[in-house]
């Protein structure tokens, strides 16, 4: 897929020692997997990449999980991993197509205009027999500007106002049982269902083997669910990671993305103020 937002492993590999590029793992899994993203990065990742931590670089006020960070906790992260002003930034994660989406989104809404996401992730690089390397790694500090850009993000109000007012369509990246509250969340504490009036496309279904379907086969698949890519669209998930691939579909098919709301389902599930609904949208 030609995409800005997209880089191929060809393509990283040629660019790999540019040091205006910085390479960065997102990579991020469910608590319920037993698997830390941070133990696995010294174990190997692409040469001169860096651990780009969504649970830490996060705003751990807001009682939220992996919220968007406030500027200064970015700004002093991202100059430590030595991504600074004026660099491009490369994009992956072990799973293929997972977290990276919501480092590519998190970077977008503070300012960074030239950032890509590694087509077939770590997987990809490794099954082609493309250089690892182990061990912590060792940035020199860049400083980093950040820009928050609010259009990036939808706020609780906002959701409440597209709900009320079809404004927006605001699309729900869980899994259909959950969505339809059949399932429990995988968090503790919140309730199972969806949001009132929103629409679910699971994220599992825009992507094929790490990597984002074809922009043909995404604007079938959100015809199919209903979702009109001529009308502005908020995303939302479990707590905000798959509503960035949501985000990414969604600007690849050709629609306009209002917002991701950050908060996602850990905050409207647990509020005694946000009503439920359940069964199919």
């Amino acid at each position: 897929m030609t995409s800005p937002n997209f880089c191929t492993t060809a393509e990283l590999a040629a660019e790999l020692h540019d040091p205006n590029l910085g390479v960065i793992d997102g990579s991020w899994h469910l608590p319920n997997t037993g698997r830390r993203g941070v133990i696995e990065f010294p174990l190997g990742h692409v040469p001169g990449a860096v651990y780009f931590d969504i649970d830490t670089i996060a705003d751990a006020d807001s009682g939220l999980p992996h919220m968007l960070p406030k500027p200064d906790l970015l700004a002093k992260a991202m100059t430590e991993l030595g991504l600074g002003d004026g660099m491009r930034f490369v994009v992956y994660d072990v799973l293929g197509l997972f977290a990276a989406a919501r480092v590519w989104w998190t970077l977008r809404a503070y300012g960074a205009h030239d950032v890509r996401i590694l087509e077939g992730g770590l997987t990809k690089w490794i099954i082609e027999g493309r250089p690892l390397e182990t061990g912590p790694a060792h940035p020199k500090p860049r400083a980093f500007t950040p820009r928050l850009d609010d259009k990036f993000v939808a706020s609780l109000d906002e959701v409440r106002s597209a709900l009320a007012t079809g404004s927006a369509q605001v699309v729900d990246a869980r899994p259909g049982d959950r969505f339809r509250g059949e399932a429990p969340e995988p968090r503790p504490g919140l309730k199972s269902g969806h949001m009132p009036g929103a629409l679910n496309l699971p994220f599992g279904e825009v992507v094929a083997h790490g990597r984002l379907k074809s922009r043909d086969a995404l604007r079938a698949i959100f015809a199919e669910r209903r979702i009109d890519l001529g009308k502005p669209v908020i995303t939302t998930c479990g707590s905000g990671v798959s509503a960035a691939i949501l985000a990414l579909a969604v600007e690849e098919a050709g629609g306009k993305v209002e917002g991701l709301y950050d908060g996602s389902w850990a905050e409207w599930g647990g509020r005694d103020d946000c009503p439920v609904a359940t069964g199919a949208a």
